[in-house]
This record gives C-alpha cells, sequence and structure tokens, in this order.
C-alpha cells in the first residue's frame, strides 16, 4: 500500500510527529511505501536545521533526516506555511530576504501542489496533529 503522511504539528509541542514517525517504521517493516511526508502549518518545525534538543531527548528532526538518507522518503515543507514562520530555504531566502541554509539535511520545500500529488496518488493519506 502506498501511504501519503501529513504532519500539521511542532515536533516538541504536541505528540504528532513522533506517532507519525512510529507510524511510517511500522508501515515500512510491513512492506508499505512511504509516498512522501508533507509538513504544514507548525509541522514545518520538524525540519528545522537548527534544532538543538538536549543529549538525552530524542532529536526528531534527526530521525527524518535520517527517515531520507536511509530509505529516501521524500521528507517537503510547505513553502506557504515556511515563509509565515521564518522557515526558509537556501533559494527562497535568498528570494524573500530570509535565513539560508534553514532546512535539515534531507527536506526539500515546496507548495501545496505536492500534497495534492500525493493524496491523489497514494491509497492512504493520513493526517497527524490538529
Amino acid at each position: 500500500m502506498k501511504i501519503s503522511i501529513q504532519i500539521n504539528a511542532s515536533p516538541y509541542q504536541h505528540q504528532a510527529s513522533d506517532t507519525a514517525w512510529h507510524f511510517i517504521q511500522a508501515a515500512l517493516q510491513n512492506g508499505h511505501e512511504i509516498y512522501r511526508v508533507f509538513f504544514y502549518h507548525d509541522g514545518i518545525y520538524n525540519a528545522l536545521r537548527d534544532s538543538r534538543p538536549p543529549s538525552d531527548e530524542r532529536n526528531i528532526v534527526q530521525r527524518w533526516s535520517t527517515l531520507n538518507e536511509q530509505m529516501g522518503v521524500d521528507l517537503v515543507v510547505c513553502v506557504s506555511s515556511a515563509q509565515r514562520r521564518g522557515l526558509l530555504e537556501q533559494s527562497v531566502g535568498e528570494k524573500v530576504g530570509g535565513y539560508e541554509r534553514a532546512l535539515a539535511d534531507g527536506f526539500r520545500i515546496a507548495g501545496l501542489g505536492l500534497l495534492m500529488e500525493a493524496v491523489i496518488d497514494s491509497d492512504r493519506h493520513v493526517t497527524f496533529g490538529a
């Protein structure tokens, strides 16, 4: 089964990011395909390169980067949500005068068209967070 994921909540304020990550791990272990993970609204904070949790806490941003690196899961950050919150990747940051290199490794920035594509092309779309 091809599954797309949408995450709407920030990584350390709600359980949604952890739950999504564990859901994805279970889905992959059971032979399912994760088509795309789309970070929307406050979910864009999952992609923050400069996130530095204390050493005895889980590093959610690093978990996502590792998922991309090891499994090739497409991690997409909503450009509008990112712009509203000051999180911009280099090319967008240069255009609008925002932060450069703000996205962690493995993430890319795009519009809602990629969310719609994921919903249409997937067998299931699962949303985490309000």
